[in-house]
């Protein structure tokens, strides 16, 4: 097999294992009572003949009950009253405890946000961007949510890949903390000050570094000291913060409270929720936050200005969505390019039974990857700011599509990486390669369901790690760097090519799932180039296996990498394997025509999800591959 068989070292011996043994015990305690009360009167009680479930070397704790494998690293969570995934343990708990106060989802959302945006700094933050995808537990009605700045309206498009990446030029429009007011006013109801008092306390009391952070802020020196105002926070007495040390941002606190205040203060003077949350808005985008980010913007050579922040809003959009095997999937639409590629890759895979194949099959492998590979070329070729060139989002995510497509597969061979099809609007031809690259993204998601049936997914990014990596000015805060390549197209005649005042394209993508209109699932996935592959397989590890939530975390996965990237029609395709799959599937891939390359057996992406069981209740997993963690009650 390709997979090691996940078994039980005391069932090989024909003993019960440590999970069997806490049900028989329960079992054998009822039976042996109820045979006693039968025979007491006939003949005494015997000792038992042989080894007894619950007791002695048979007991749930005793070593030799334990499995020979770990069949996952993590519990599946319940939560009846509410349940919160997210990327970090502090967060998922600042979660919990807007929903024990009687929060909804969408206030746990902002404090968790808010809490990220302190303890895993290099991938979220209110000055960064994202998407949000809500349902209305009482309606079913579900809404996208999209926090998107656009470049400054004054950037120079013949600027070099290097300014565009890090730096004071590399920084977009902050868009995320407009989510996190759009999502209070519209879905919430406790006060912004509440919200963001835990994140406030981290960032000024401190909390433990994770190890991994500290590696992430160590690995990251060169670009991090470049800038006294982020050197100053990272690399306090000129060296990285120590693993489990504490760590503070304190000019993030003072921002934060500011921005509390300012919703106290029109509470104060008799305002209502609605205007006292757009006090708070006005203090970040045209109060003293933006002119804080203004003034250190020119003084450093940057384009963003005070017009770019006041000029932007948040936007409640449509969901982009596909029906699968009989449920509805509901995704983030454009400038979110993973809405549109989860509903082509599900199409595509409807027309083959993926579920009747071994997981770990180079059969079912080979048409992940295919139908992976098809999808990145049609969306990389028109996917752009439907307010600068209209895309065809019907076309790419209909059925009929899909059904033309699917010729391209060959069940037997790996193809080549295909132009985008020829639909007949605007989008960019095929073209020769150039240095272009698959630039990595670091993000963070988050799942959360309340008691009320209100269910809130969100994904939201910096961008590349720590964003521009320039903290701007004495705010605390990392803007996204979404004029990168990849985030924008390498060609000057594509409609995603970087502009001033053009939305850069996000990988983004928190998904909800319905089962005839009920709520069947939330979940989402960092991981840039990886986000839609990983949402992709995980929706066929629910769907098409029927896998438990945690389990379907956990699974192995794969993910198609491109040079010099994926908008280049022939570029060189390598699948990429967690190493848990086994040599002779790397074999077996390899002669079908696959490149392949093994990667670290926990690698690929890092789901937050929360899942609605047969039974109506709600379970949450969380994904081993980085800190995340889910909690409920």
């Amino acid at each position: 097999m390709a997979m090691k068989t996940l078994t039980n070292d005391a069932d090989e011996r024909g003993t019960l294992g440590r999970r069997e043994i806490l049900l028989g015990g329960l079992a054998g305690a009822v039976l042996s009572g109820a045979a006693a009360r039968s025979a007491s009167a006939q003949v005494p009680a015997a000792a038992p003949a042989g080894p007894v479930a619950g007791v002695g070397r048979q007991a749930p704790d005793a070593p030799a009950t334990g499995a020979a494998t770990v069949a996952q690293h993590r519990v599946e969570v319940a939560g009846p009253h509410g349940i919160v995934a997210a990327g970090h343990p502090l967060a998922s708990m600042a979660g919990l405890r807007m929903l024990m106060q009687g929060g909804t989802a969408a206030d746990a959302a902002v404090a968790v946000m808010a809490v990220l945006n302190v303890v895993e700094p290099w991938a979220s933050g209110a000055a960064g961007n994202g998407f949000a995808t809500c349902m209305d537990g009482k309606t079913g009605k579900i809404s996208a949510l999209a926090f998107t700045g656009a470049a400054p309206q004054l950037l120079e498009d013949t600027a070099s890949a290097a300014d565009l990446t890090a730096g004071p030029k590399a920084v977009v429009t902050p868009g995320a903390f407009g989510g996190w007011i759009e999502l209070a006013r519209r879905h919430g109801k406790l006060p912004l000050s509440v919200l963001l008092e835990p994140a406030i306390g981290y960032a000024r009391d401190g909390h433990p570094l994770d190890p991994s952070i500290a590696q992430t802020i160590a690995r990251q020196q060169a670009m991090l000291t470049r800038f006294p105002t982020t050197a100053a926070i990272y690399f306090p007495d000129a060296k990285p913060p120590a693993p489990r040390a504490m760590f503070r941002n304190l000019p993030l606190a003072r921002s934060f409270q500011m921005l509390a205040d300012a919703e106290t203060a029109a509470l104060k003077a008799g305002a209502s929720r609605d205007r006292a949350l757009n006090a708070a808005y006005d203090c970040f985008y045209s109060g003293p936050i933006a002119q804080e980010m203004d003034r250190f913007s020119r003084a450093n050579g940057g384009w963003l200005r005070l017009d770019d922040m006041q000029r932007y809003r948040p936007k409640w959009v449509e969901p982009v969505a596909t029906r699968y095997r009989g449920l509805d999937v509901i995704c983030s639409p454009l400038t979110s390019r993973t809405g549109l590629e989860t509903c082509e890759q599900l199409n595509l895979m409807e027309g083959f039974d993926i579920g009747s194949l071994p997981a770990d099959s180079p059969q079912a492998l080979h048409l992940i990857a295919e139908c992976i590979k098809i999808t990145k070329a049609d969306v990389y070729r028109y996917a752009a700011d439907p307010a600068s060139s209209p895309a065809p989002v019907a076309t790419l995510i209909s059925k009929e599509f899909a059904n033309q497509r699917r010729r391209l597969i060959d069940p037997a061979r790996a193809i080549v990486f295909p132009a985008g099809a020829d639909i007949g609007t605007a989008g960019a031809g095929a073209r020769s390669p150039v240095a272009a690259g698959s630039v990595p993204g670091d993000t963070t998601n988050i799942s959360i369901v309340d008691g009320d049936g209100n269910a809130v997914g969100v994904t939201t990014t910096l961008g590349g790690g720590f964003g521009a990596g320039v903290i701007m000015g004495n705010t605390g805060m990392f803007c996204n760097n979404g004029l990168r390549e990849g985030s924008t197209a390498p060609y000057r005649e594509h409609p995603n090519f970087v502009r001033g005042g053009r939305v850069p394209l996000l990988g983004n993508c928190p998904t909800i799932v319905l089962d005839k209109g009920q709520f069947k699932m939330v979940f989402g996935s960092p991981g840039g180039e990886t986000i839609g592959q990983t949402q992709f397989q995980h929706l066929i590890n629910v769907i098409d296996r029927g896998l438990p939530v945690q389990a379907a975390i956990e699974a192995p996965r794969l993910a198609l990498d491109a040079d010099p990237g994926f908008y280049t029609p022939g570029a060189a395709i390598t699948l990429q394997l967690e190493s848990r799959f086994s040599s002779d599937t790397v074999a077996r891939l390899r002669a079908m025509g696959h490149a392949v390359r093994t990667v670290g057996p926990y690698a690929i992406g890092s789901i937050q999800a929360v899942l609605q069981s047969q039974y109506g209740t709600r379970l949450a997993g969380s994904d081993p591959r980085r800190m995340g963690y889910a909690v409920g009650y």
